[in-house]
């Protein structure tokens, strides 16, 4: 125990004092942002049976040149505790692998992000917490979340982008993601063409034709003693045309066709989306599902409800054809630093005979408070919610009621190099049938 304390507080210390050498080098050098962030706080974690809560200390350096950047997050966690069976200094999981862990699945999470560039740019690469990995039009991806089992397991994903334009060959470009780069479960990939980019006309050569491939080679990865899943496959094809560009007005109509390997379903997919009057946000799509397709396979919450999703590709659970809608409506204020967005998915037919909860409308919110708009604050909020109709009966009380909803809010005050945290989030555990809390008061200080 002893021992673990010394090498722990030893391995922080050397971080410290490197970073140190390193801000004073990228100082020199001119062009480098290096910061050093210490926060302290307090996470509980469920422990032979019960939650125990370990007091946190972090070190999170973190370099940025350009468009490129990079954020380390190391955390020690200790308790004054003196529970049976309770390590003062928690090392399982967080230095050491825990049972069903890897040497990676430990230390590849100690980088909190690598970054180069925004999505949408001609090249774009993020690895780390990854909570809005999305391919083409989303059909098959959309909002992928690898943080949903924070804070006692950080997964370490990968995203990357790379469009020909970056060469001067805008006629291809490729998108990737991997959700789990420790372990390759969900992964994913859509190869693009632009085959009419050399006509002058503006709207023509922009049409863009894809594919893209996407699987979950371990279905059962965060069920504790799963049995063997086989691989679910996903093979999709898509068309999207921009109409309209322009910063005021945008719109661009787009269409989906999906094959669920295991089942052998299909679905399609019509829809359009844009932005009015500069900041209104809007969509709207119509779903053509047969028996037993997910649409949205790999969505915000899928960790969470692999189980659900695996019993209906493996036929285990039927769910019957139908014709579906998606609308979305939101805003973005003041060069984005205000930002809501609403989407509502479902059937259009009746759900009183329906039973599984893929069969009933959706609801995903979206808000994020940027920096500088309120003094100080800064906000990132979302609301995931499914089943609106299955548990009550009622559309609007189950949309207040946690079951089947993921809550996930951080609010951040910040004074000079001092940053008050209040996180808060709420997810429901399918497997237990319970709820699942994390929340605090979290502060840091950025020292240079």
């Amino acid at each position: 125990m002893l021992r673990n304390r010394v090498l722990a507080s030893a391995f922080l210390l050397v971080v410290l004092a490197a970073g140190g050498a390193w801000a004073q080098e990228a100082e020199k050098a001119g062009g480098l942002d290096f910061g050093l962030s210490l926060g302290i706080g307090a996470d509980s974690f469920f422990i032979n049976g019960q939650y125990v809560t370990y007091q946190k200390v972090t070190l999170a350096p973190d370099l940025a040149f350009g468009k490129f950047g990079i954020g380390l997050e190391i955390t020690l966690h200790y308790t004054f505790s003196q529970l049976p069976g309770i390590e003062p200094v928690k090392t399982e999981g967080d230095w050491v692998p825990g049972p069903g862990q890897t040497i990676a699945d430990v230390y590849l999470p100690k980088f909190q992000y690598i970054r180069y560039g925004y999505k949408g740019d001609p090249l774009f690469v993020k690895l780390g917490s990854i909570e809005d990995g999305t391919l083409g039009n989303g059909f098959i991806m959309n909002n992928y979340d690898n943080t949903l089992f924070l804070p006692e397991l950080r997964i370490f994903g990968l995203a990357f982008d790379l469009d020909g334009s970056l060469f001067k060959f805008p006629y291809v470009g490729l998108e990737t993601f991997a959700g789990n780069v420790a372990r390759f479960d969900v992964i994913a990939s859509r190869l693009y063409f632009r085959p009419l980019a050399f006509l002058d006309t503006p709207i023509i050569k922009n049409l863009q034709l894809g594919a893209t491939f996407a699987t979950d080679t371990q279905p059962g990865l965060y069920e504790p003693g799963s049995p063997y899943l086989a691989p679910v496959l996903l093979y999709g094809a898509d068309l999207r045309l921009p109409i309209l560009t322009a910063p005021a007005a945008s719109l661009a109509v787009f269409t989906d066709v999906a094959y669920l390997s295991n089942n052998k379903s299909v679905g399609n997919m019509v829809g359009l989306g844009g932005r009015l009057f500069g900041f209104l946000l809007y969509g709207a799509q119509v779903r053509f599902l047969q028996e037993d397709f997910v649409p949205v396979y790999f969505d915000s919450t899928y960790d969470l409800f692999r189980q659900d999703k695996y019993d209906v590709a493996s036929g285990v659970k039927h769910m019957p054809a139908y014709t579906g809608w998606l609308a979305s409506l939101g805003f973005s204020l003041f060069a984005d630093l205000i930002v809501f967005n609403l989407t509502v998915d479902g059937p259009f037919q009746g759900y009183s005979d329906r039973s599984e909860y893929l069969d009933w409308p959706h609801l995903y919110a979206q808000l994020t408070l940027g920096k500088g708009l309120v003094p100080n604050l800064t906000l990132d909020a979302s609301y995931d919610k499914r089943s609106l109709g299955a548990i009550s009966g009622s559309f609007f009380k189950d949309l207040v009621d946690a079951e089947y909803a993921v809550i996930k809010g951080r609010l951040n005050y910040s004074i000079g190099a001092a940053v008050l945290s209040l996180v808060y989030d709420i997810r429901w555990d399918p497997l237990a049938s319970k709820w699942v809390t994390h929340s605090g008061i979290e502060s840091s200080i950025r020292l240079f």
